[in-house]
């Protein structure tokens, strides 16, 4: 797996960490039993086959690396803009890559002006160099404020999307005040 040599992502793993914090299995949460917030399914697939609670960091930083950044390419957005890329692996984390995408690519439409910034994205949540470049472009037209509403935006839907998640199964209601706490930046 890669290594987390790259300042930009030591910091968003680290924020990650700080929020998930460590051992959890709590037969509530629709997560299932977590350490450092990699789910056991996650650790499985990943290759990790000892005890949930004995996980080194170092295999939870691993898979972070590799399939909540590198894979999904946040790496590229991070070169980018640091914060936004940030955002995007926090989102994709708790609600995976594709959700992540997703939000970026419907804003990236919205606020495409008139259409004639740049193409028109296939909201499809795979992040690819159309998607790369209208960030790009973007963040290049609007600048700070740009990137400032983004952010913005892009928390709303992750909010508006922990809400949905609540309304449709309301044992996941004692999880909503921490996830917009501790998930959703101002």
């Amino acid at each position: 797996m890669p290594t987390t040599e790259n300042p930009l992502i030591t910091r968003a793993i680290d924020a990650i960490l700080r929020a998930e914090g460590s051992y959890v299995n709590d037969p509530l949460d629709a997560g299932g039993e977590t350490n450092f917030g990699i789910t056991v399914a996650v650790a499985r697939a990943n290759g990790y086959q000892g005890p949930m609670r004995d996980m080194p960091v170092a295999v939870a930083r691993a898979i972070y690396t590799a399939r909540y950044i590198v894979e999904p390419k946040f790496d590229q957005v991070l070169a980018i803009h640091a914060g936004i890329g940030a955002e995007l692996i926090d989102t994709g984390v708790n609600m995976g890559p594709r959700a992540a995408t997703e939000f970026l690519q419907r804003w990236l439409n919205g606020f495409n002006d008139t259409g004639t910034r740049y193409a028109a994205l296939v909201v499809d949540g795979r992040l690819g160099a159309q998607s790369l470049g209208a960030l790009a472009a973007f963040l290049k037209w609007r600048g700070q404020d740009g990137a400032t509403v983004l952010l913005r935006a892009l928390n709303g839907l992750q909010a508006a999307r922990y809400l949905d998640i609540t309304e449709a199964n309301k044992t996941q209601r004692r999880f909503l005040f921490g996830w917009i706490k501790e998930r959703v930046a101002m």
